[in-house]
């Protein structure tokens, strides 16, 4: 998953996990609820550090694997929930209140990169100010309420940390199976992937009302009611857009499987999913024996849905059915994976599931995901080089402007 892409989806899952933690411990503990569910929210995602230690192809199959997992959410509930109850037993409480305050710092950072992303993209002035006005206000704030007055640790107890990062971990690994990439919730008993693929990894509709209601909500004082209601509310809207997808889901699997009737087309299963940022423009492959199916859907379209026939390619790849490093991403594709060359000779397959850009498959940098090989001979494993994800930044702007376009459907053509 490309690092921006990454953020955002980060994003989600601190605004999500923090809203858990209110409803769990808010009106004991107050913001600090918000803080630690948004920590709790965060931890499953720790696994991209396994690139500093892994192949970039171990490391594909271990982000979302054992962190994503229900056992994690079980074992690791009672791990941090016991050290967050020692932590605050500890006589080192002033430093570890500073400590979650430089989190929560580092939390919002997160929510002012987002929103410079969506409406001012490029521009780093507003994280260039942050990132020291910030530093001024948390010595600031800790000198005066930490170190000039009596701390006193939160009214929390050891079933109450548990139960925060449980909640947290669960909703967590839930909310990642909406999506596309894939979560082994079962993992390490079973490496199955489940990607129910309603929801676009990043999507504002999601995050920014829910992100607004929090905001909102921690402003009161944790009895007052009106800091539930807001988060409730936050939580009952982030849960009805989930819902929203899971019938957009629907509708449009009914759109296809209709389209490929109508078009007496034989086929033996297909994968649809949302282009980023929204709920309205969907990709769909299909899988038709000798070849794949590429198509794109919005809602705003007047025209059937077409179909695009692409090549799987595997003509150019040798020991295609033994190789461990297709097998990997075959896997991790879901078997949706096809092969292409590009014009300076180098091997790149793709992981069909997330679609192309322009859903016709117009050249090797359409493919939204995309992983580049190494051919070392036709008795030596492929080698993984990487995994790349988005456009390129040459034609980004390019392909989003044209992403939006197409999201505002294809019109009927006027009759004679």
């Amino acid at each position: 998953m490309p690092s921006d892409l990454r953020t955002m989806d980060s994003l989600s899952q601190i605004v999500l996990g923090a809203a858990v933690g209110e409803a769990v411990l808010g009106r004991r503990i107050g913001n600090r609820a918000m803080i630690w569910g948004a920590v709790a929210g965060t931890i499953p995602d720790m696994d991209v550090l396994g690139k500093y230690f892994l192949s970039e192809l171990d490391n594909l199959g271990f982000h979302r694997g054992i962190s994503h997992s229900l056992l994690f959410t079980v074992v690791g509930a009672l791990v941090f929930g016991w050290a967050t109850n020692q932590l605050y037993r500890s006589r080192h409480h002033t430093w570890i209140a500073m400590g979650t305050k430089a989190a929560a710092a580092v939390v919002v950072g997160f929510v002012v990169n987002f929103l410079t992303m969506i409406l001012t993209p490029g521009q780093w002035v507003p994280l260039a100010l942050y990132i020291p006005l910030v530093g001024l206000w948390w010595w600031r704030h800790g000198q005066r309420r930490y170190f000039s007055s009596t701390w006193e640790a939160p009214d929390a107890d050891l079933r109450g940390w548990v139960a925060l990062f449980f909640w947290g971990f669960l909703t967590h690994i839930l909310l990642d199976c909406f999506t596309t990439y894939g979560t082994q919730i079962f993992a390490p008993f079973s490496n199955m992937r489940v990607a129910w693929g309603t929801i676009s990894v990043a999507d504002p509709l999601y995050t920014v009302p829910f992100l607004v209601c929090l905001l909102v909500a921690s402003r009161f004082a944790r009895t007052d009611r009106r800091r539930t209601v807001w988060n409730g509310v936050g939580l009952g809207l982030s849960s009805a857009y989930l819902l929203l997808t899971v019938v957009h889901y629907h509708r449009v699997s009914r759109t296809f499987t209709k389209a490929l009737a109508t078009q007496d087309i034989a086929y033996e299963r297909f994968f649809i999913t949302p282009t980023i940022f929204n709920n309205v423009l969907w990709n769909g492959v299909v899988d038709a024996g000798d070849v794949y199916l590429l198509a794109q859907h919005s809602f705003y379209d007047e025209v059937p849905v077409t179909f695009t026939p692409v090549a799987k390619g595997f003509e150019i790849l040798h020991n295609a059915d033994t190789d461990p490093t297709l097998a990997t991403l075959r896997w991790f594709s879901a078997g949706y994976l096809n092969a292409v060359r590009r014009d300076d000779g180098q091997l790149q397959v793709n992981d069909l599931r997330f679609g192309t850009f322009s859903g016709e498959a117009t050249g090797p940098d359409d493919y939204i995901f995309r992983f580049n090989l190494v051919d070392h001979g036709p008795n030596a494993p492929y080698g993984f080089q990487q995994a790349q994800g988005g456009p390129p930044d040459d034609t980004a702007e390019t392909m989003m402007r044209t992403l939006v376009n197409r999201a505002r459907g294809i019109k009927a053509r006027a009759t004679e």
